[in-house]
């Protein structure tokens, strides 16, 4: 007979939930996550990890055709897009295979199937076959994740547009690819269609890409993908959609020259996330929702119900897997006598074009307004001589300093390695160290790390009157 009450009852195997699960099974707790069927999470099996393994192959093939520019010669090349997909599928059943193992060897107990909540800390699960199993919990831990927004839009449903989820399962290469969304998901997919040899269009609501970023971030997106002849249309509404994609659409748009008709093969939607929160029965359990139907918390990541967490991005955490990370975090130390909040944290992130862009901290945009006064260094990644080595010198770095102390409040980069240098800098806002001493710092020659040597060098100086009032 089955035992179907454990200590500690997650929802959802995702980043934060998985790694609780192992914690506390290895500490001996009876544990149990309920999965759809991601086993590890969206993360290595349709998010992230895929993603990067894709736009690598993306990024060799961009090597590929400028081969001559490095003394390479080659015959012609062409683009394999069964092989590509069949090397992620590869890595995501390796990574399967892990998570698996460390199920095992952790002793939590993974059930596969959907949960509803019927009672505060009660659910059912409904298995692929039918079967219910009814599950309680001392304690339980939502980690229930998001899933792609699909804008309702007339015609867009019904074109059977794809998302994230279904372009990392293309066995073909698009022929003309329209991508709804100027953020990250939308970037990322964009170049790397047009490096497999797809014509792509990318249409984008707002004055600029990447909404949240500065200016001179969202410019230098917009001339890397236009050097890559990927055609971006700013300020555009999407009016309506005939056919289907995969076979022939039809786009209305609304822009800037009035309304215009795009014909192409498939759609992209990247268009955010919506939080997995409705339908489950968390009605029944005390659980509050927020007007965008994340779950509410508090900085401990406790819900609304006694004896209830959530975690990850359906808790309104950044959506970034790093995050959820920390979150887990979070719990198992409040779980385990320890008082670990999300209060304060330095949560950098990354945009895996080629270059990339990285950004730690406050921006300008961010600063201005919350009127915190700045001061900014700002270099060309062409000054940093590795780039000249490796003929990537395209971008640039700047940091934001405190304008009345040393303070590092951001710092960002769009160029080569640039989510491997933030790290740096990211290390240095974490001990609070104050910029000189990145900038005096001996870096290794040539890096691009070596760049925050000339970048931190540029910062004005406090003016005479700052100083003194600080010491007043």
């Amino acid at each position: 007979m089955q035992n179907n009450h454990f200590e500690i009852l997650i929802i959802g195997g995702g980043e934060a939930g998985k790694y609780l699960a192992w914690t506390m099974a290895k500490a001996g707790r009876r544990t149990a996550v309920v999965e759809r069927g991601l086993i590890g999470g969206s993360c290595p099996n349709i998010a992230c990890l895929p993603s990067k393994n894709i736009i690598h192959s993306a990024k060799v093939a961009a090597l590929t055709a400028r081969v001559a520019e490095f003394g390479v010669s080659t015959g012609p090349v062409t683009i394999d897009m069964p092989a590509v997909r069949a090397r992620k599928r590869q890595m995501v059943d390796g990574l399967i295979n892990l998570h698996l193992d460390r199920y095992k060897a952790s002793g939590a107990h993974l059930i596969l199937g959907e949960a509803r909540f019927v009672g505060h800390k009660t659910v059912d699960v409904t298995a692929k076959n039918g079967e219910i199993r009814v599950l309680t919990g001392d304690q339980v831990f939502l980690n229930l994740g998001t899933h792609a927004a699909i804008p309702d839009l007339p015609g867009l449903r019904a074109a059977k547009p794809l998302t994230h989820v279904e372009a990392l399962e293309l066995d073909r290469i698009p022929r003309h690819l329209i991508v709804l969304g100027g953020g990250f998901v939308g970037l990322e997919f964009a170049q790397a269609m047009r490096r497999f040899g797809s014509q792509v269009t990318v249409v984008e609501r707002g004055a600029q890409l990447c909404a949240s970023e500065d200016t001179d971030v969202a410019e230098a997106l917009f001339y890397l993908l236009q050097d890559e002849g990927i055609d971006v249309r700013l300020e555009s509404d999407l009016m309506g959609v005939g056919g289907v994609s995969g076979q022939q659409v039809r786009m209305r748009i609304q822009g800037p020259q009035g309304e215009l008709s795009i014909e192409g093969s498939d759609v992209l939607v990247a268009a955010g996330r919506v939080p997995n929160t409705r339908d489950i029965g968390l009605e029944k359990t005390g659980v509050e929702l927020d007007d965008r139907d994340y779950i509410r918390v508090n900085e401990r990541l406790q819900t609304t119900a006694p004896g209830i967490w959530a975690m990850g991005e359906c808790a309104g955490s950044p959506q970034f897997t790093h995050v959820a990370f920390d979150d887990y975090r979070v719990v198992h130390e409040n779980l385990t006598g320890g008082n670990r909040t999300t209060r304060d944290r330095i949560v950098p992130f990354c945009l895996f074009t080629d270059p990339e862009f990285a950004r730690v901290g406050l921006n300008e945009s961010e600063a201005r307004r919350r009127a915190i006064p700045y001061r900014l260094g700002k270099i060309p990644m062409s000054s940093i001589l590795r780039t000249r080595t490796i003929s990537e010198p395209r971008g640039f770095m700047k940091a934001l300093i405190a304008a009345d102390s040393d303070e590092i409040l951001g710092f960002a980069a769009f160029g080569a390695e640039a989510g491997e240098v933030m790290a740096v800098v990211q290390t240095a806002m974490i001990a609070k160290l104050p910029y000189p001493a990145l900038r005096d710092a001996v870096f290794t020659h040539p890096t691009i790390a070596e760049g925050l040597t000339p970048l931190f060098a540029v910062v004005p100086t406090r003016s005479v009157t700052r100083a003194a009032n600080l010491q007043s």
